[in-house]
């Protein structure tokens, strides 16, 4: 059985019906609407963050009408910030696939963000659950303060790693945090288990993003980014992170805050990214993203059925191993 099987099997017949309830929600009469609506949908993928909501309540109970509007908001909400995302960053790809301000323009991109995200909250309210209206309504700020903390992270002269962990648990550790914590609300579990739920998408999530800044590092075509594209955009992640401060290095200093501020050549970009290398910045990315890894397979209970935890196992080893 591959990996997806393995991750899928308890959840069958739930990612089913997300699938359907998820289509449903996005209906409009609005042939521009549509348009996007159909575009970012090719581009809808593996689906992990509905899947890591349906997990998380098959983890302490069972996937009910809540859980499933649950996984939609989300989704719904993922969407919406990749949209906005590509706008601010004036991105013209994303994984391959063009981006909506690339095929349409930054008008059509923004509103169409703005509809997927009110649409969300259409969903998250028909849970009728107040928690997890509050998950979903607190992940929308945060996410719009991690874009605004990388912007304003171009500032800083110093080559942080706290301020890196912090800019990537607000973006990206956050929506899987809320996922996870999103569905355990859904069946109504301890407390406990609900801040254990949570904690456990945040090292999910904090293992996603550092693979796909590893990513940055090697050309990928596949993956629709070229090497040092983090770079280009201004971005400094965490292996070159890791280079810059073991080493007393001033010209890749030099090259480091040109990236931060926008003036880096390619070549200069280039010899970063081999400087990173040399200096074992992946080595050092993989470690960390392995010791998340173990920390959120720790947090897997006992008592769980055996399928589901199997299922968790692979969604975090996934997380970790995929190519793209």
């Amino acid at each position: 059985m591959d990996i997806a099987s393995i991750i899928q099997a308890p959840i069958s017949v739930e990612l089913e019906n997300f699938r359907q309830m998820f289509a449903r929600s996005l209906f409009s009469s609005n042939p521009l609407l549509t348009s996007v609506i159909e575009h970012i949908r090719q581009r809808s993928g593996k689906m992990m963050r509905p899947i890591l909501v349906l997990l998380a309540a098959k983890l302490y109970g069972e996937v009910c009408e809540a859980t499933l509007r649950t996984a939609v908001a989300l989704e719904l909400l993922h969407n919406a910030s990749l949209v906005h995302d590509d706008v601010v960053d004036e991105s013209k790809e994303r994984r391959g696939q063009l981006s909506v301000n690339a095929i349409f323009n930054n008008k059509v991109a923004v509103l169409s963000g703005d509809y997927l995200l009110a649409t969300a909250l259409m969903q998250v309210a028909l849970t009728r659950h107040a928690d997890i209206i509050d998950v979903v309504a607190s992940l929308g700020q945060e996410l719009a303060e991690g874009e605004l903390l990388q912007l304003d992270n171009v500032r800083n002269p110093d080559f942080s790693e706290a301020v890196y962990f912090e800019v990537i648990r607000k973006k990206t550790a956050a929506l899987f945090s809320a996922c996870a914590k999103a569905g355990a609300l859904s069946v109504n579990t301890a407390d406990e288990n609900v801040e254990n739920a949570r904690l456990l998408g945040e090292y999910v999530g904090l293992c996603f993003q550092i693979k796909d800044d590893i990513f940055d590092y090697f050309d990928n075509a596949v993956i629709g980014k070229p090497t040092g594209n983090d770079m280009h955009e201004g971005k400094l992640t965490l292996p070159v992170l890791y280079a810059l401060n073991t080493t007393a290095d001033e010209e890749a200093r030099t090259w480091a805050l040109k990236v931060k501020n926008g003036q880096a050549s390619s070549d200069e970009i280039a010899h970063l990214v081999a400087f990173t290398k040399r200096q074992g910045g992946i080595e050092y990315a993989e470690r960390v993203m392995r010791d998340y890894q173990e920390k959120a397979l720790a947090l897997l209970p006992a008592g769980a059925k055996e399928e589901v935890k199997e299922a968790l196992v692979a969604y975090l080893a996934y997380a970790i191993d995929r190519a793209k």
